[in-house]
């Protein structure tokens, strides 16, 4: 598992999200966010340093690019 800042987190998103890389997101009920990769590999993170409202506006920015969500 990563832990990383908030900014950190949205700049390796980025790229991923682009070229279509993330099939799903899981949000687990400790915060951390698993990404599920096309390829069958997964990340999971750990953000230390976001708000709540944060992480929803970035699940639903991950959900208009066609990530499935799972919270």
């Amino acid at each position: 598992m990563n832990k990383c800042k908030f900014t950190d987190f949205m700049q390796t998103l980025k790229p991923w999200l682009n070229n279509d890389y993330i099939h799903q997101a899981r949000l687990g009920a400790e915060g951390i966010l698993t990404l599920h990769f096309v390829d069958g590999g997964y990340q999971a993170f750990q953000i230390d340093d976001c708000t709540g409202e944060q992480l929803e506006n970035t699940l639903e920015h991950m959900k208009k690019n066609g990530v499935r969500v799972i919270r």
